[in-house]
């Protein structure tokens, strides 16, 4: 019988979730829930002087904008410190690990005097084989025996079989000369106990495989199924930071893009499917598979994202929308819509959502429904207004009272009241606009009319024209 899959995702709460931690926890996610699997959470929060809650709480409300649900309560690594040093102790006491007596001045001198010589400055302690008699009363760490001869062979499933010498190995330290386990350490043990099978993390962390594989082997534990995916890059091929503009995930949301459409784009960042962009969650998880990831860096394009997002946009649910434009004002701090502004931006919906690729773009588009009257007008409604005289506009009036105040019959009167007036409806369509919405691009015409109503139409005509 197969093992079960069960991926984690392991943030530090030192700041908010990055956009790059962001796309790992998706991959995790995504080859989780394709497989039937579990996917963790665990809250890596053993640096105390910058761990701190309001990260912790920044990475949960990432990660729950994007819908990347986990399986049980958020692990905390620091909470586990005393199980890691019983798996040190444990090792200790198996002769796979020693106590090193030498102090960090020592292991200083010794490495500027490699330096010097020119000769490998990868520390090798004189404790290893030392008998337990000559032991001083002194502060000591535990180090791992790590193997000597030979070599270790990383088995990626994105970046291929990787090996390295085994004489590049250090004894590295497991617990600290104050009793606190190593993050390399607790990572390990962590990802043990949970019962992780496959570890989706950056290429960053690709040589600590190396290192975390000595304790799995002295342990005697199954090594996790390893993939070490590129990290992000701006669009000048450098990785991504602060200067590419917004990082965290929660500015995203802020700046008004839809979770589905980061979604969409962040699995598309360094993995592919054919020549697939646009698809839904459903099919990502159907398709995410490490064959598709790529070995280089990819490369963060906004405009990609907005399309991407623009067509997330168009194909959902007016109800789900108008309630993720809600989360969005929040998180934006903006005012929220009242209960009548609300409906009324999902019954104008329809004609709203097809061209607009941000949250921000879709409600300049509904500001016909979102404002009141008396409308404050922009500088190329105001022109457009003037372009055509009051008296066409107030002669207007009075037919829209008594028109049939349905699609075809609305179209039908103002193309016929356009001739009359030996012009093109294409010339009334801008004053109009502006009468209506204040805005010289607006969603057409004939759909404003229809989700205004005969009264609030005919008022802002009168408004426009008094």
């Amino acid at each position: 019988m197969t093992q079960p899959v069960v991926t984690r995702f392991a943030p530090s709460p030192t700041g908010f979730l990055h956009i790059g931690g962001a796309r790992t926890a998706l991959f995790n996610w995504l080859y989780a829930r394709g497989r039937g699997g579990k996917f963790l959470l665990r809250i890596e929060d053993t640096d105390r002087e910058r761990s701190t809650p309001e990260a912790t709480a920044a990475i949960l409300q990432g990660m729950a904008w994007l819908g990347l649900d986990h399986d049980g309560e958020a692990v905390s690594q620091f909470e586990r410190a005393d199980r890691h040093a019983e798996v040190a102790n444990q090792l200790l006491a198996d002769g796979k690990a020693y106590k090193c007596f030498a102090t960090q001045e020592e292991i200083a001198a010794f490495r500027e005097q490699a330096k010097t010589a020119g000769k490998s400055t990868l520390y090798r302690s004189p404790w290893r084989d030392a008998d337990a008699a000559s032991h001083p009363d002194a502060p000591y760490v535990i180090r791992i025996k790590a193997p000597r001869d030979g070599v270790t062979v990383i088995k990626d499933q994105v970046q291929g079989d990787v090996t390295i010498r085994n004489d590049q190995l250090d004894d590295m330290v497991l617990l600290r000369s104050d009793g606190t386990p190593v993050y390399m350490l607790a990572v390990v043990v962590d990802d043990h106990d949970m019962g992780v099978t496959h570890v989706i993390r950056g290429d960053d962390h690709l040589n600590n495989a190396a290192r975390q594989m000595t304790i799995y082997e002295a342990m005697g534990w199954d090594v996790p199924v390893w993939a070490h995916i590129p990290l992000i890059h701006g669009p000048d091929g450098k990785k991504l930071s602060k200067r590419h503009g917004a990082l965290g995930a929660q500015e995203y949301q802020a700046m008004g893009y839809p979770a589905a459409g980061m979604r969409n784009y962040l699995a598309r960042l360094g993995w592919s499917h054919g020549d697939d962009e646009f698809f839904t969650d459903s099919q990502a998880k159907e398709w995410f598979n490490f064959d598709g990831i790529g070995k280089s860096p990819a490369r963060f394009d906004t405009k990609k994202l907005e399309n991407l997002c623009g067509q997330h946009i168009a194909v959902s649910d007016d109800a789900a929308l108008r309630q993720e434009i809600s989360e969005y004002l929040a998180a934006a701090g903006k005012p929220a819509l009242t209960d009548a502004q609300s409906q009324g931006l999902e019954a104008a919906m329809y004609c709203l959502k097809d061209r607009a690729r941000t949250f921000p773009e879709l409600l300049e588009k509904a500001h016909f429904i979102l404002a009141s009257r008396p409308l404050e007008r922009d500088e190329k409604a105001e022109k457009a207004l003037a372009s055509v005289s009051d008296g066409i506009l107030e002669e207007l009036t009075p037919q829209l009272q008594n028109a049939s105040w349905v699609r075809d019959d609305l179209e039908a009167l103002l193309n016929v009241f356009a001739e009359a007036h030996d012009t093109k409806f294409g010339k009334l369509a801008g004053p109009l606009r502006a009468a209506l919405a204040g805005r010289a691009v607006t969603p057409s015409v004939f759909d404003m009319m229809l989700i205004l109503g005969r009264d609030e139409t005919i008022a802002r005509l009168k408004d426009a024209t008094g």
